[in-house]
């Protein structure tokens, strides 16, 4: 606001407020609202010019930490040396670590069995499929199941196959019931076993 045009607003002020007090006042909280929105907006604006030096600090910071490993600034303003990433070896070995033995593929199928035996589950026989991938050097056994029993049985079934299985993945599960009053539910899953080969592993 121009200092003539708050000049003129401070003589009508005046004269209102010989003839008209309550009109005065009203324009009085005028001139100080508009007062203070105009110092809320100079105060954002300055807000968001700090913010926007920080965010671009902080780019060429980390730019300058991907290009050489430069120091990158901490939060509390002193310099640390950028962490080097982890070796991308390391990564692989830790996966490839937690791919279960390809030959026991049949003891877990029969870990299975058992855990549908204990969650009181009617357990036919299943289907199993072995495969290979080339990229991953991984092989898998897939295996479908179909189960009988209650909702909460089977889910708990899936789960204690999860953990009893870390190497196991639940692809699918579908659940079908015969009638709304029917307590049993007929449910089908599909399970996919990631393993390798363990040389001069254990029978």
């Amino acid at each position: 606001m121009s200092s003539p045009s708050f000049g003129r607003l401070l003589l009508r002020l005046r004269l209102a407020l010989r003839t008209n007090p309550l009109a005065a006042l009203g324009g009085a909280i005028c001139i100080a609202f508009l007062g203070m929105a105009a110092w809320a907006l100079h105060a954002s604006a300055a807000l968001d010019a700090e913010h926007d030096a920080l965010v671009a600090a902080r780019t060429a910071r980390d730019a300058a930490a991907v290009r050489g490993g430069a120091p990158a600034a901490t939060s509390a303003g002193t310099l640390a040396a950028a962490a080097p990433p982890a070796p991308a070896v390391d990564n692989l070995d830790a996966f490839y670590a937690a791919l279960g033995p390809r030959r026991y593929a049949e003891q877990q199928v029969r870990t299975l069995f058992a855990l549908a035996g204990k969650n009181g589950l009617s357990l036919s026989q299943g289907e199993y499929k072995a495969g290979y991938d080339r990229n991953a050097r991984v092989s898998t056994y897939q295996v479908n199941l179909p189960v009988k029993g209650s909702y909460a049985a089977i889910w708990q079934f899936a789960m204690g196959a999860l953990r009893e299985i870390p190497f196991a993945s639940l692809d699918d599960i579908s659940f079908r019931r015969d009638t709304i009053g029917d307590p049993s539910v007929e449910a089908r899953l599909r399970l996919t076993l990631y393993l390798k080969d363990v040389p001069g592993g254990a029978p």
